[in-house]
């Protein structure tokens, strides 16, 4: 094969991302469940036949941009390339395999053409129930969550593994919705492999190898670039978190060495008998992501992101633990390492770390339709984005983690959940001179004529989104039935006609308040953003009212 010049690899590049975007399309369009369907928690990649991920969908999930890699390493050690034929398709939901607990399930298909493998496709979907005592952080064992199944064929030489199949449809609350997934994996992965070949065929490609090797070297060397422009030296930083029953301290230390960072978590609390730990591949996925936000965040994802990065951490700390601990709400810990590690970077790089966001809240539905249809799915919502040095943060936007909330009437329909209030929060977003964005306030009210069990897994309730650099903190997340303030990250009972608050956190501030130029402050009052109360008392200017 020629060489390739600059122009034809961007062409490449590009065309390899459509395609992953044309199998990020078809998951969504046959999938089941509302998970994939509406709050699109789930991605869609590509991979080299050595198993180097080179293309993603331009929408998913971050954390699964470092956790994928990893997932088929292990995959390929289970089932080595020679071994695999045309028609076979890996699964596993490991989380110390996968992405951090078992509700994820990745599916792998090996690409031949011509009679010969030429790379993967890989998708990653959030299953709507694995058995178990279900999506929720109460369990104290991994055992008790679900369905844990290692490595195995779910399709063999184009036959379906129908005894696993059969084994996770009498185990799950919603087997129809939770096949209907599986097999939405298994149908994407299939359409990735023919757009593949078509694009071979297309330019004439034998290998994928040396694209491959082009854009990982490009998105490599251009990370290192950045990299260099970080002070070398050796930077900490602490914090103090919600657990279930006491404060977690999660700290971490950032070596910045000429091309190179490592992040170890030394001095994070220990493991807890309750599943909001988390397994390493998925601290190290949002760890490996707060340095590309900060270095590369305009280049598309692959191997390249994660090559100039190691993440460590003592063995069951709670950013690493091991089996066999509980798992299920990891990212009730995980999406604090994010904002750990901005907050590390943040006096050696002022210009590019975001301030805390209020993050997001998700809450499990579990229950009886008023038509008779099982229920389990999952609600997001979401707080207020942090403010930048140069930009409020935007209300009501998840982060680190990007999942959608399901639209309100999409909801109500499939879950019989009515929304009696959605509205954004006034001076919940931290004052700066970039302001924090704002959360919201939710209430659902339960019409389906049953009990719903509902789990929650929120974040902020005692410690809210900091500001960075002189910015004010955003206004915290509470959760409450009936009027009654309950357990954040508790599992709950909605009789009929019960009513659910959630309060999401806003998010926190940059810069100190008295910098922010007077004509925001007027317009964000105008727009009902902030009280005169509040800039007055924030930002020292008095508006008058009209």
């Amino acid at each position: 094969m020629r060489e390739l010049d600059a122009v034809s690899t961007g062409i490449y590049w590009d065309r390899l991302t459509a395609i992953t975007n044309e199998i990020l399309s078809a998951l969504v369009r046959t999938s089941f469940s509302p998970n994939v369907r509406e709050s699109y928690d789930l991605a869609c990649m590509l991979f080299d036949a050595d198993g180097r991920s080179i293309a993603q969908g331009t929408y998913s999930v971050p954390s699964f941009t470092g956790s994928a890699p990893r997932t088929v390493r292990h995959m390929l050690a289970k089932f080595p390339p020679e071994t695999l034929q045309p028609g076979d398709v890996l699964a596993t939901n490991d989380p110390w395999m996968g992405t951090g607990h078992l509700f994820d399930i990745n599916v792998l298909r090996p690409i031949f053409r011509r009679g010969r493998l030429i790379g993967y496709s890989l998708s990653i979907t959030h299953l709507p129930d694995i058995g178990g005592i279900g999506f929720t952080s109460t369990a104290r064992e991994i055992y008790e969550e679900g369905l844990r199944f290692p490595i195995l064929k779910l399709v063999k030489a184009g036959e379906p593994n129908r005894e696993f199949l059969e084994l996770v449809a009498e185990n799950v609350r919603v087997p129809e919705e939770t096949l209907g997934d599986i097999q939405a994996n298994v149908t994407c992965t299939e359409v990735g492999a023919r757009l593949l070949g078509e694009f071979m065929d297309e330019v004439g490609l034998d290998d994928l190898r040396p694209i491959a090797d082009q854009i990982i070297a490009i998105t490599e060397r251009a990370m290192r670039d950045r990299i260099r422009e970080i002070p070398d030296g050796v930077y900490d930083n602490r914090i103090e978190i919600e657990g279930r029953d006491a404060p977690i301290t999660l700290a971490a230390r950032v070596g910045v060495a000429g091309d190179a960072v490592t992040i170890d978590f030394d001095g994070t609390s220990g493991v807890v008998p309750t599943g909001i730990n988390v397994p390493i591949t998925y601290s190290a996925a949002f760890a490996a992501y707060a340095i590309k936000c900060i270095t590369v965040p305009h280049l598309p994802n692959n191997m390249g992101c994660i090559l100039p990065i190691e993440v460590t951490g003592p063995p069951n700390c709670i950013l690493n633990a091991l089996p066999p601990h509980p798992t299920a709400g990891r990212h009730s810990v995980g999406h604090h390492v994010t904002p750990l590690v901005f907050g590390a970077l943040a006096a050696a790089l002022p210009d590019r770390v975001q301030a805390d966001s209020g993050m997001q809240s998700l809450v499990l539905c579990q229950g009886t339709h008023r038509d008779g249809r099982p229920i389990s799915s999952i609600f997001y919502s979401a707080g207020g984005f942090g403010a930048l040095g140069d930009r409020d943060g935007a209300p009501t936007l998840p982060c680190p983690s990007n999942m959608i909330g399901a639209p309100m009437e999409v909801w109500e329909n499939l879950t019989c959940m009515t929304f009696a209030r959605k509205a954004l929060l006034p001076d919940s977003g931290g004052p700066g001179r970039a302001r924090g964005g704002l959360g919201q306030e939710i209430v659902m009210r339960n019409d389906s004529g049953r009990d719903m069990i509902v789990s929650c897994f929120a974040m902020r309730t005692r410690y809210p989104a900091r500001g960075f650099l002189g910015g004010l903190p955003g206004t915290l997340r509470q959760l409450e039935i009936n009027g009654r303030a309950v357990d954040p990250k508790g599992r709950h009972t909605l009789r009929p006609g019960d009513t659910m608050k959630l309060v999401e956190a806003g998010g926190g501030g940059f810069g100190d308040p008295r910098e922010r130029a007077p004509d925001r402050v007027r317009a964000d009052v105008a727009e009902g953003l902030v009280s005169a109360q509040a800039a007055l008392r924030a930002y020292g200017i008095e508006v008058l009212p009209r």
